[in-house]
């Protein structure tokens, strides 16, 4: 993690937004434009055709894809790339998320307010789990970036003050807080949390990692897949797994 350039990427980009055509007018989103900007600042090195895809980065390290959601998209890409080289996805969480309202009639922005909502690692699993058969592929490589973030919401929505259901003008990153990689099929035991019991539950599991049964289930029928856990008994209707040891 390069905090500096990451903030240097974040001045250029949001400047120059701003001073042309304003935050969330232009065809690329700011938060998209910006991680580019960050992991490669050189604009020959963008936007690259290579067979009937574009890649957002290409270097001599391989391919960086930027997807901050709908990850099945990236299925044919990634069929595609890591036939012949190593492949970065980088997506960013919003760990520390300020919300502004827009309003598109008159131009105006309400008062800023800071969002209970703090992302971990673990939202990005729903999104993993769209590429979860990629994810042991030796040269496929994950970076979650925990972000401080500011989110610019239109006033459209169906409620009295405009804002429930209203729809995303654009989200500006502010500050990197982390960086975390994933290089190898033994970093995603950064999943497991430490503190699980022998034999556990998806209800244990979701207990210590501090998130939703759902999401609990989700991460492990990746960790499953990648044979970081596996399941050694049931109790009743519910699966009982146990931690592997390393595999390499």
């Amino acid at each position: 993690m390069n905090r500096q350039a990451f903030l240097d990427a974040c001045d250029r980009i949001v400047g120059n937004k701003r001073d042309r055509k304003g935050i969330g007018t232009l065809s690329e989103k700011t938060m998209h434009a910006v991680l580019k900007e960050y992991y490669q600042p050189f604009s020959d090195s963008q936007e690259v055709k290579i067979g009937n895809f574009v890649a957002d980065i290409v270097s001599e390290a391989g391919i960086i894809e930027i997807q901050t959601r709908s990850f099945y998209k990236l299925i044919k890409k990634l069929d595609c790339f890591l036939e012949f080289c190593d492949v970065t996805v980088v997506t960013a969480l919003p760990a520390v998320k300020y919300l502004s309202w827009l309003d598109p009639e008159t131009g105006e922005f309400t008062n800023r307010r800071k969002s209970p909502h703090k992302a971990t690692i673990y939202d990005a699993i729903h999104e993993l789990y769209s590429i979860k058969y990629v994810l042991d592929n030796p040269r496929m490589h994950l970076r979650l970036l925990l972000l401080e973030v500011e989110d610019i919401r239109y006033l459209n929505g169906w409620s009295k003050n405009r804002k429930r259901g209203s729809s995303r003008c654009d989200r500006i990153p502010i500050d990197i807080i982390d960086e975390v990689e994933f290089n190898c099929v033994d970093d995603y035991r950064q999943f497991i949390p430490d503190n699980l019991p022998n034999g556990f539950t998806s209800k244990d599991f979701a207990a210590c990692a501090g998130i939703h049964l759902n999401m609990a289930q989700t991460t492990l029928n990746i960790l499953s897949y990648l044979e970081l856990v596996e399941k050694v008994g049931k109790s009743g209707n519910t699966f009982i797994y146990a931690v592997r040891e390393n595999n390499f």
